[in-house]
């Protein structure tokens, strides 16, 4: 008697399945990157102005901050169905609700990293007379860049998981392939489309832990130089002197 496909036993793992979806496959997983990406690079260019103003004062900071809190307390269902008059059935909807959720961890993020830049070197670049912008562009920011890119490798990896939730209005990539698999529980097409996920989440982690690195490549000097006095001779001990009297 031949032996049943795995597509007919609905298996968890079918390689089968993975040869005759292919194609499908890709496109959601390139709908899944392409919405994650434009959410994450929108989300990150509204934080930014939005954390120069709250850093003005506890004025600007008190209703920026509250309100970003909020937008990331809202169910994703109830967010979309908010913004359903303005964008319709479109991956507008999608981006637009991903950019409202990233705007919390990105605004604190930066904001953190901002605050943490040393004051000598603040004083230092005035000094050498560098005004605002300048001082931003050239000082604060590259100091503030490790905080900035932790926010952002959080956000990247939460928009990942949270793209998924576009299957409600058939723009969440591989959200889509879970969602059309549920009704019948197929396996196979459950276990691929979760299993990208996560890879898609890994990967993204990853590429900006590199880009980081890359970025900021005294944080590498100073942690080894720091690592460095660590380090002890295993020898025995030096004789003592003795000054002659």
């Amino acid at each position: 008697m031949a032996e049943q496909s795995c597509l007919v036993t609905n298996d968890w793992i079918c390689g089968e399945y993975l040869r005759s979806r292919s194609q499908e496959l890709t496109e959601a997983t390139v709908q899944h990157i392409g919405i994650t990406a434009v959410s994450v690079l929108i989300g990150l260019a509204v934080a930014f102005p939005l954390a120069l103003l709250a850093r003005r004062g506890p004025r600007f900071a008190a209703p920026v901050l509250g309100l970003t809190t909020v937008l990331y307390t809202v169910p994703s269902l109830a967010m979309f169905s908010l913004l359903l008059p303005l964008f319709g059935l479109s991956a507008a909807l999608v981006v637009t609700g991903l950019v409202l959720y990233s705007l919390t961890i990105l605004v604190r993020n930066i904001l953190a990293g901002l605050a943490a830049v040393p004051q000598e070197a603040k004083d230092a670049a005035r000094g050498m007379g560098y005004g605002p912008g300048r001082l931003l562009w050239e000082v604060e920011l590259p100091l503030a860049l490790p905080a900035v890119m932790a926010g952002l490798r959080i956000a990247t990896v939460s928009t990942v998981a949270l793209t998924t939730v576009g299957s409600l209005v058939g723009k969440g990539g591989l959200g889509n392939l879970i969602e059309d698999a549920l009704p019948s529980f197929f396996k196979a097409q459950v276990l691929a489309a979760s299993v990208l996920c996560v890879v898609l989440a890994v990967v993204a982690d990853l590429l900006l832990l590199g880009l980081q690195r890359l970025l900021t490549p005294w944080t590498r000097i100073s942690g080894a130089a720091g690592a460095a006095p660590a380090k002890t001779d295993a020898g025995p001990p030096a004789p003592a002197t003795v000054k002659a009297g």
